[in-house]
């Protein structure tokens, strides 16, 4: 693939950094980037991997925009209340960017259905809610050699690790078995602060284009960021 006069000059500012190049741009033109879930997590990744040039980005997403999302799913509007999140998301990539081939699932992920969808694109990124998705999403991953991008939010808390790279270790290595539900908190009970998953997202869309470009990104190590102190470790697993 070589680049269009018009991505060069889209692009312009990503191909002058050195790390990217006209050759990073040009992998990430050609990338097909599997996004599960466009709320808090899932929306700022969207538009961020959709700015910057990813060839083929899809969402699976089978929730409706309620007007409690809006506070923290930056991609969603009022007049989409009641849209499913997919065609709300579609939407507003198109309108940042038309190059991109966006693809929208309205479609809720299963253990049935997720390698099919999985072995479609070369990185995916774990935008859910619940352990249940999250281990469906990482067993689908490994069974297909893809890389997973996985992100979590607890209060100020931030967790990001990158799954199954190359070899490396994923999330049953970290956590061998999902928690209680029971026991797990979530931001329908606690609350969120809506620039936490929005952190976050960012933190996700900026590992799967360090995957996709071949940079060093993060490989059997959990990240821990607590954004209230700025506290910042690391764990090897």
């Amino acid at each position: 693939m070589k680049l269009t006069k018009e991505q060069i000059l889209r692009y312009k500012k990503q191909i002058s950094f050195p790390p990217i190049g006209i050759q990073g741009q040009t992998q990430i033109c050609q990338s097909r980037v599997l996004v599960i879930g466009a709320g808090g997590l899932g929306a700022p990744s969207l538009m961020y991997l959709a700015a910057a040039g990813v060839g083929t980005l899809a969402c699976i997403d089978f929730d409706r925009v309620e007007i409690h999302n809006l506070h923290r799913q930056i991609i969603h509007r009022e007049k989409n209340i009641s849209v499913p999140k997919v065609f709300s998301a579609m939407e507003a990539i198109l309108a940042l960017n038309s190059t991109v081939n966006f693809e929208a699932i309205d479609e809720k992920i299963t253990e049935d259905n997720i390698d099919d969808y999985v072995a479609q694109y070369d990185v995916v990124l774990d935008g859910t809610d619940n352990f249940t998705s999250r281990y469906a999403i990482n067993d689908a991953c490994v069974r297909q050699n893809k890389p997973l991008i996985y992100g979590t939010v607890l209060n100020f808390e931030l967790q990001l690790a990158v799954f199954n790279l190359q070899g490396s270790k994923h999330l049953r290595d970290l956590f061998p078995l999902p928690p209680d539900p029971d026991q797990v908190p979530n931001c329908e009970l606690n609350g969120v602060l809506n620039t936490v998953p929005g952190i976050l997202g960012l933190m996700m869309a900026q590992e799967a284009l360090a995957v996709i470009t071949g940079r060093p990104s993060l490989k059997n190590q959990l990240l821990i960021l607590r954004t209230d102190t700025w506290s910042l470790n690391k764990i090897s697993f």
